[in-house]
């Protein structure tokens, strides 16, 4: 009995629990696709578009219209990279008289590339958390790398995953050449632009030589594939960014892998599904405006925080600054739940201690279940399968994740913030204003050498 009691008051079960749920909802997922023969929520809807982000930007790549037909925001590295793992003679067929299930069946190097390239991840990661804390790395890969964020990139073929290939050789504990981490930034940002995010908050760590190269390396690598492709001028990646992130017009099933809540405020506003006859007329007044007060004051918090590292960069390790900035670059713009496994990388770095720091990761593990819970069932429709080349009617529910994960996203991001002003705030109270702070060193990249902590309050 009191070998229990220690071990309930440790929270030492917490983590490998979870991890035994996220192992029973791959399991449970790999059931329900045995015999429906497609994968259930919160996977992608369209069940014919498995690995479409793979394949059909390798197909749009070797057209002339990426840029302008098709609005890519992807910079020309990416379709250089699909170049190199893709079979030619199956795109001969231009545009769109060459459908994904004939891609899928011909190229069989994009398939294997997509189950290498998640392979090399898993193992990549075991690597970086055994570095870390062997007690917890167990756990965390499964979180991280089987978690459902890094199955949705797997199950999209999106080119997350050699993004996140890159993002972890540039700032994890594997690589201790500085030369090769700043090419893998550079690689990093030009497979998706929005990871610039991870790189640049670390100025706040006076870490300014190290984030100078890596911005050099991101343009020497955007110059050399510009260079080889031809296409994509930073003003047609800009203008189809901003393209891409005023679409209005959301229908229900864009909230099932929403990040944010802007499909749900828009269906909310414009009626387009008949959400308040659950919810209520004036909790649908209620909601709409709490959306954007916890989201701007999310955002506010993350600026605070990020203004009190300045003041003293040494109180708070690199891992914790780089999944801020990743935090608010997910918070601030709905990039698919694949883009989750990068903060959750490093957010899952962080010591099982205070109030704080647990419950970030206890809701990175909440977010990497492969299960949502249903509401209600939506009518069915008819859809091919991307396996079995026949159509069959598909059951669709409106299920409870697009109503609290972009609150859980939001708390981590809160909950960091927090913990980041309070250790700030404790180290200014034990070491005094003495001193230039704005000449500080800085504190080594990940855990293991840390500088003296204050003592305990009483």
């Amino acid at each position: 009995m009191n070998r229990l009691r220690a071990v309930l008051s440790g929270w030492r079960w917490v983590e490998p629990s979870f991890a035994v749920f996220i192992l029973a909802g791959i399991a449970w997922s790999g059931w329900f696709f045995q015999e429906n023969h497609y994968l259930p929520q919160p996977f992608f809807y369209n069940r014919s578009d498995t690995f479409g982000d793979w394949f059909n930007t390798a197909e749009w790549g070797r057209d002339n219209g990426v840029y302008d037909a098709w609005k890519s925001v992807y910079p020309p590295l990416s379709f250089l990279f699909l170049r190199v793992f893709s079979i030619k003679r199956c795109y001969a067929t231009p545009y769109p008289d060459n459908p994904l299930p004939e891609l899928r069946a011909c190229d069989w190097l994009g398939l294997v590339a997509i189950w290498l390239i998640f392979l090399v991840n898993l193992a990549l990661i075991w690597v970086t958390f055994r570095k870390l804390n062997p007690k917890t790395a167990l756990s965390r890969t499964i979180c991280v790398g089987l978690g459902y964020p890094m199955l949705d990139a797997v199950e999209r073929g999106n080119l997350m995953l050699i993004t996140f290939t890159c993002l972890l050789l540039a700032l994890g504990p594997i690589l201790r050449s500085a030369r090769l981490r700043w090419l893998f930034a550079g690689l990093a940002v030009n497979f998706k632009v929005y990871l610039i995010a991870a790189f640049v908050p670390l100025l706040l760590k006076r870490r300014w030589r190290w984030v100078e190269c890596a911005l050099i390396s991101v343009v020497l690598v955007y110059l050399v594939s510009y260079a080889i492709y031809g296409r994509g001028t930073p003003i047609e990646i800009f203008n189809n960014i901003v393209d891409f992130s005023t679409v209005a017009g959301y229908s229900i099933i864009d909230t099932w892998n929403a990040s944010t809540y802007a499909p749900l405020a828009s269906i909310l506003k414009d009626g387009s599904f008949p959400i308040g006859f659950y919810m209520g007329s004036r909790t649908v007044d209620i909601v709409l405006f709490l959306i954007p007060t916890i989201h701007y004051l999310t955002i506010g918090l993350i600026v605070l925080a990020a203004a009190t590292v300045y003041v003293r960069p040494e109180a708070v390790p690199r891992y914790r600054v780089i999944s801020l900035g990743l935090l608010l670059a997910t918070i601030s713009s709905d990039s698919g739940l694949y883009s989750l496994s990068a903060f959750m990388l490093f957010v899952m770095m962080e010591p099982w201690r205070g109030g704080g720091r647990r419950w970030a990761i206890v809701a990175c593990y909440i977010l990497a279940l492969p299960w949502d819970i249903p509401l209600d069932r939506l009518p069915e429709i008819e859809q091919e399968l991307a396996f079995r080349g026949e159509k069959t009617l598909v059951t669709n529910y409106l299920t409870v994740g697009p109503f609290i994960r972009p609150l859980i996203i939001m708390t981590i991001g809160i909950a960091l913030s927090l913990t980041t002003i309070r250790e700030v705030w404790r180290d200014v109270r034990f070491q005094g204003w003495a001193g230039r702070w704005w000449l500080r060193r800085d504190a080594p990249l990940l855990p293991g050498v840390q500088r003296p902590s204050p003592p305990p309050t009483q």
